[in-house]
């Protein structure tokens, strides 16, 4: 993955999102159970279908909402939209599960009943890492048995490191497009700086799956 290339792209979606955070921000002044509630059908609708764009929203939220109020609305929508989507796949999607992806499956299911007397700190560490995709632990899930409770509260807190990220963009593009200097360098050195931090998950990949396999 180009790192490089992966900074120049976070900062283009940062302006488009920008242009819509402050435009929904003079619309929040006087609709802000509105804005919210859309913010939050929006999310869950993305979760539920699989639907790229919640790393969007997430940020949206930091540029329209306070802190702690961003970081609940994104791990709850998170939590209940991935299990919106387990709950899709627990009653129509056993069968093109087993279908097309046999061996995944199969190997998941190996590697879940080894952590199954803690299978909630399992969670918690898919959540937080790339280690698999979310969608798959989504629909895979409820086909090897995994508990829907701990797998909403694994959700719920396991998003919560990497939304951090995210959110705290939204704030400092929030604070750009109230200051005078918007486009300042050392704004810019900290969007950066958030969009290098997304990518240690993924360059810390292969040390965390042989930790927990």
């Amino acid at each position: 993955m180009d790192m490089k290339s992966n900074t120049l792209s976070f900062l283009g979606t940062s302006k488009m999102l920008n242009n819509l955070g402050r435009v929904l921000d003079k619309y929040k002044e006087r609709y802000f159970f509105e804005v919210l509630t859309a913010i939050v059908v929006t999310y869950i609708f993305l979760q539920t279908f699989a639907i790229p764009g919640s790393i969007s929203l997430s940020i949206l939220s930091g540029f329209l909402f306070p802190f702690p109020l961003a970081l609940s609305l994104v791990c709850f929508c998170s939590a209940t939209g991935a299990s919106l989507c387990y709950l899709l796949s627990f009653f129509l999607g056993r069968k093109a599960v087993y279908r097309y992806f046999p061996e995944r499956v199969a190997q998941w299911a190996a590697i879940v009943n080894k952590h199954r007397n803690n299978l909630f700190n399992y969670m918690l560490f898919l959540r937080m890492t790339p280690f698999l995709p979310n969608w798959f632990i989504n629909i895979v899930s409820p086909v090897i048995d995994v508990p829907l409770f701990p797998f909403w509260v694994g959700t719920f807190l396991g998003v919560a490191p990497p939304s951090v990220v995210a959110i705290q963009a939204g704030q400092t593009l929030y604070n750009l497009s109230s200051s005078s200097d918007t486009w300042s360098w050392f704004s810019v050195v900290i969007l950066g700086v958030f969009a290098v931090l997304s990518l240690v998950p993924v360059l810390l990949k292969r040390q965390l799956r042989d930790k927990f396999e």
